[in-house]
């Protein structure tokens, strides 16, 4: 196990690698001068060339490029050309509303997909399984950002239940905060709920027919005995890797959510420092969200590794 482990870890350096290369060229790539946004329409050509040296930005791309690594090295990610502070300060104000959106969307959606696939597979080709996967394939049809949108006319303008945006932090009540974060988990949960009904369902039924399966039943063993504890077993080792999947689904999302419900997170960071050319909070925070996303993936492969006992020597 702790060679697996090492090879994972290893095998995240290129990634990151990767990920730090393709952003910093893309962002050089796109139109827009970062000193012609901080000097404003009115500015000369003059003020717009010393705001160009004052952030650097007149020095070569390699030279550029050279410099965020040695900062990189040092775990400095460099300073906001818009914000005015560094960009690890503003990913780590950031971060803990996008890693609680996500978390309330993955438990909301956990219990509900898993036992919605469930129950179509035992109930196969019944009307129960063909309405399950009905909805299941609604949800994952439908945008997300229509369902926001949707939640918030009924929900917020007609009901008035939820607010419609705005974010509590978790410090000024944990029941404000819940209610702030739940139309935006909703709106992402509804995605993960269809793939991991669909995926529940497939799974389950190849297990059911597996010959320990029958041999089970054939013992006389109670049919929940057999599903849920002979079956779900073993449909839970590739629900485990879809999870890790739906948890990438959810933070790529919350870029859209975060900026219909106003919530202040890293997505909602990266589209600001889109909007204003703000090159050291666009690297940063896409390398931050890279650098959780890979996290993820890895504790998912040493977890999916742990389950299967073939997959350690792969």
């Amino acid at each position: 196990m702790l060679e697996v482990i090492l090879r994972r870890v290893i095998s995240i350096i290129p990634v990151l690698f990767g990920v730090s290369l393709i952003t910093f060229g893309l962002i050089h790539i796109i139109p827009g001068d970062p000193a012609i946004v901080i000097a404003g329409p009115d500015a000369s050509a003059d003020q717009v060339q010393s705001i160009r040296e004052l952030l650097e930005l007149d020095r070569p791309l390699h030279i550029q490029m050279g410099a965020w690594y040695m900062n990189l090295f040092q775990g400095d990610l460099g300073n906001s050309f818009m914000l005015g502070r560094s960009v690890v300060q503003a990913v780590q104000e950031r971060l803990p509303t996008t890693l609680l959106l996500t978390t309330y969307s993955i438990i909301i959606s956990m219990p509900i997909g898993i036992a919605a696939g469930l129950l179509a597979a035992y109930r196969q080709n019944t009307w129960v399984d063909t309405t399950v996967m009905t909805v299941a394939l609604l949800g994952v049809s439908v945008p997300s950002f229509w369902l926001s949108i949707m939640g918030i006319l009924v929900f917020s303008v007609a009901l008035g239940w939820l607010p419609s945006s705005g974010y509590v932090p978790p410090s000024e009540g944990i029941i404000a905060c819940l209610r702030s974060l739940t139309l935006p988990a909703i709106s992402l949960a509804v995605l993960q709920i269809g793939l991991l009904a669909r995926m529940t369902r497939a799974t389950t039924l190849e297990v059911l027919r597996q010959d320990f399966i029958r041999t089970a039943r054939a013992k006389g063993v109670s049919e929940w005995k057999t599903v849920g504890r002979h079956a779900l077993s073993n449909v839970m080792i590739p629900i485990v890797t879809v999870v890790g999947l739906l948890v990438n689904i959810a933070i790529a999302g919350a870029v859209v959510i975060e900026q219909i419900f106003v919530l202040p997170g890293v997505g909602q960071l990266v589209v600001q420092g889109i909007l204003r050319r703000d090159y050291p909070v666009i690297q940063g925070s896409i390398l931050a969200v890279a650098v959780l996303l890979v996290l993820i993936n890895l504790v998912v492969d040493l977890l999916y590794a742990y389950l299967d006992p073939r997959l350690r020597n792969d």
